[in-house]
């Protein structure tokens, strides 16, 4: 039997979203909401223009030359991530040329590698270097928070295809940084009602020490404490570290119910060794940071009937043909379509302000994904491109859902789902 749990996630003092989650079921959908809030303070932030405050269209043909860089994970904990979403850029790239409406992408892509390493500041200094007005990326939140302040201050517009750390959303970042995936406050509150709903009182906690990971890991607890379970277990561990001895040995000391592993790549390693210790592989829970293809990786059934979460609706064929033809080596499509919606959005709000400048892209951006609440939907480049050639306002919802950016660079719509393991270490959407 289900339960209802209703939460509310604070996101600032000028802001809240509220949230009514189904337990055990995978949609979370949060709009954004002012009720008991302060009124927005003014700002000269070119993302903080109020509902209603749309600028004004241009109407006429367009002749721009857009370029946009990528710090996406070649290398690094995250590298699975990568082909999907440098999929996604590639596959925006080519239906906006493709188009032929006055607008014209070329797109540079580099490694953000993660942060044990310098790679993203090398990549970002690169692509500033090169004039680009946008770069899309990174998809670890810690590695974004190395370069947001390179890439903001130099005027260039960051859009985070997977950044999901709440962090971000009150980041002095002078109106330059967005992100198409939702803060982790939506996934774990999600993923603590699908444990408690699952049966669970008590819970383990194995959690990268990095912004993704603690913040994760704090909403996770939240949720699964206020639907009535305890957390037993609370280890952390550091980018780059190779034994776990330590932690694994606390978790499984403590016997809990369910374990959610708040991991990276390092889940290949920490699985394997908890569930070897004796541990149930079934009562494991995987996040969007790990929730991978273990087929390769694992014992047949080591991991089956575990749980996952991630953020995103349910991946239609025509999309997924659609990036297999881009790279039919494509074995994952997790933050896909958020990687391509971050790229048309872009170049949207480009064709809306008639510019390829970094700042007056960000000031169109909010707007054309519907943010300041008018315009005509559209689904895609072409049909965006003619009503913004018309002078019409436009609201652009993608492949990743409606989107609508609010004031911060954050959606302000979500869909988090969840996930189910079988036999062969492949994991299933299963709400």
């Amino acid at each position: 039997m289900s339960v209802f749990a209703k939460a509310t996630a604070s996101r600032s003092a000028r802001a809240a979203w509220t949230g009514v989650a189904l337990a055990g079921v995978s949609a979370l959908l949060l709009t954004a909401c002012s009720s008991g809030a302060p009124a927005p303070a003014e700002s000269d932030e070119p993302t903080e223009a109020a509902a209603g405050d749309a600028l004004p269209i241009e109407a006429g043909d367009r002749d721009l030359t857009l370029k946009i860089g990528t710090i996406l994970p070649q290398s690094g904990t995250l590298a699975f991530l990568g082909p999907p979403e440098e999929a996604g850029v590639a596959l925006a790239a080519k239906e906006i040329n493709e188009a032929d409406m006055g607008l014209n992408i070329e797109v540079v892509y580099r490694d953000s590698g993660d942060t044990t390493t310098d790679i993203a500041t090398v990549s970002v200094t690169d692509l500033l270097s090169q004039d680009v007005s946008a770069i899309v990326g990174a998809a670890s939140s810690g590695v974004s928070f190395t370069v947001i302040d390179q890439i903001t201050s130099a005027g260039v517009v960051q859009f985070s295809p997977a950044n999901t750390s709440p962090d971000f959303t009150d980041y002095e970042d002078n109106g330059l940084y967005f992100r198409t995936a939702p803060s982790d406050l939506l996934q774990g509150e999600v993923l603590g009602n699908q444990i408690a709903e699952d049966g669970a009182s008590t819970l383990g906690l194995l959690v990268l020490n990095d912004p993704y990971g603690t913040g994760l890991a704090a909403a996770t607890k939240e949720s699964f404490e206020a639907a009535g379970g305890e957390v037993v277990a609370e280890e952390l561990f550091n980018t780059g570290d190779s034994n776990f001895d330590a932690q694994l040995s606390a978790i499984k000391a403590a016997n809990p119910d369910a374990v959610a592993v708040i991991t990276f790549d390092e889940a290949k390693v920490v699985v394997p060794a908890l569930v070897g210790s004796g541990y149930p592989g079934d009562q494991l829970y995987f996040v969007d940071g790990n929730l991978s293809d273990y087929s390769a990786d694992f014992a047949p059934g080591l991991i089956a009937g575990s749980k996952g979460t991630l953020p995103g609706p349910k991946l239609e064929d025509d999309f997924r043909d659609r990036m297999l033809a881009v790279n039919p080596d494509l074995a994952d499509f997790s933050y896909g379509p958020e990687s391509y919606d971050a790229t048309m959005l872009i170049a949207l709000a480009a064709y809306a302000a008639n510019s390829t400048e970094g700042a007056d892209i960000a000031k169109y951006l909010r707007q054309v994904s519907g943010g300041t609440g008018d315009g005509e939907v559209v689904t895609d480049f072409t049909a965006g491109a003619t009503q913004l050639q018309e002078g019409n306002q436009i609201n652009y919802d993608g492949p990743s859902g409606p989107i609508t950016l609010d004031e911060h660079g954050d959606p302000t719509e979500a869909t988090i789902g969840v996930y189910q393991y079988g036999d062969d270490n492949k994991y299933e959407r299963i709400n």
